[in-house]
C-alpha cells in the first residue's frame, strides 16, 4: 500500500490542510493518506500534553469526513525532537508492507536541503509538494523521479492566524472545519493565551 506522510503540528487544522489531503488523495496514486500530528515539546510548551490530545482530536474530526485520509498519532511513540528520518525509519520498520512517501509545501521545499539526513530520504521516498504562495518550486532533473509538485489549489490560511484570532476574540469560523470551530469553541482552546 502506497501511503502519504502529511505532518504537521495541526495547531489547530484548517480547511487548508483538508482541502490540500483531499485534493492529493483523490489525484495521485497514492492509496491512503496519515495527517501525522507532530508531538510538541514539552520543554517549550506549557500544557503539551493536553495541546496534543486537542490536536489530535480535532485532526481525527477531519479526516474521518475524507475517504482515504486518516490521523495518526505515530510520532507520539517517538524520541522529541522526531526528525523527519527518524520516523519514515520508524514507520518503515513497523509497516514493512507499505510504501512511504511524504507530502510537504513550497516552503519546505525550499528549504528541504536543510533536513537531516534529506538526500536519504529522496533516495527512498517520493515527495510531494503542494504549492505555497511566494515560493517557486524548482525540481533538479535528478530527482524527477521521485519527487513531484501536485496541483493542489494554494490555501493562504495559516494556524498562527486562526490562534491569534482566536486570542482576539475575533471568529475564525471560516477558517477551520465546522466541526473542529466547535470542537475549539467547546474547549475554549487558544483563547486567553
Amino acid at each position: 500500500m502506497k501511503v502519504g506522510i502529511f505532518g504537521g503540528s495541526f495547531n489547530p487544522i484548517h480547511i487548508g490542510h483538508a482541502i490540500i489531503a483531499s485534493h492529493v488523495i483523490q489525484h495521485s496514486d497514492l492509496d491512503q493518506i496519515w495527517l501525522m500530528v507532530a508531538p510538541l515539546n514539552p520543554l517549550k510548551e506549557p500544557n503539551a500534553h493536553n495541546n496534543d490530545i486537542h490536536r489530535l482530536r480535532m485532526t481525527e474530526l477531519v479526516s474521518r469526513h475524507i475517504d482515504g485520509v486518516e490521523t495518526s498519532a505515530f510520532e507520539f511513540t517517538l524520541p522529541i525532537p522526531s526528525y523527519t528520518i527518524n520516523t519514515l525509519h520508524a514507520l518503515q520498520d513497523k509497516f514493512p508492507q507499505h510504501e512511504f512517501s511524504l507530502i510537504i509545501g513550497a516552503d519546505n521545499w525550499a528549504v528541504f536541503k536543510k533536513w537531516k539526513d534529506w538526500e536519504e530520504i529522496i533516495a527512498h521516498h517520493d515527495i510531494l509538494i503542494y504549492p505555497r504562495l511566494g515560493y517557486d518550486v524548482t525540481i533538479p532533473e535528478e530527482y524527477a523521479q521521485r519527487v513531484k509538485l501536485t496541483d493542489a489549489p494554494i490555501i493562504e490560511i495559516s494556524s498562527t492566524q486562526i490562534r491569534e484570532g482566536l486570542t482576539k476574540g475575533e471568529s475564525m469560523q471560516f477558517c477551520v472545519p465546522h466541526d473542529v470551530y466547535k470542537y475549539i469553541m467547546a474547549n475554549h482552546l487558544y483563547q486567553n493565551e
